[in-house]
């Protein structure tokens, strides 16, 4: 089976050692995303909601490079600086996922990257057929 790399340009990128998703047959995984704009400032700053939303959209943009689309996404783990926001993130969730259902875990973490990071997202699909 072949593996394709899918950078992002992330500043991480490179400085860790990873890709934004990488393709194995038909699974996909995407890495750890967090709510940074193309120029690397947070996007939706202090906003739990706008920071879901835009961290789905990103993992749809690479998820799309990759020939899947959101139907695709089977195990969703949402890592969150504050639990007791989950409503927000959950209504960002449910935008994306409502009529799919993927897995999907939420868990609450001490610290993010950055501290205006309040999420960070991984996403699993499958495609089939």
């Amino acid at each position: 089976m072949e593996r394709i790399n899918y950078a992002s340009g992330s500043k991480w990128e490179d400085i860790v050692g990873y890709s934004r998703a990488v393709k194995v047959g038909n699974v996909i995984e995407v890495t750890g995303t967090v709510a940074s704009g193309d120029d690397g400032n947070v996007v939706g700053e202090n906003d739990a909601y706008a920071q879901t939303k835009y961290i789905f959209q990103k993992i749809e943009t690479v998820l799309a490079r990759a020939g899947a689309t959101m139907k695709d996404v089977v195990r969703v783990r949402m890592f969150v600086t504050d639990i007791a926001r989950w409503q927000e993130y959950g209504r960002a969730h449910s935008e994306f996922f409502k009529i799919i259902k993927p897995c999907n875990t939420m868990v609450e973490v001490k610290a993010l990257i950055e501290p205006e990071y309040l999420i960070e997202i991984e996403a699993t699909a499958i495609i089939i057929g």
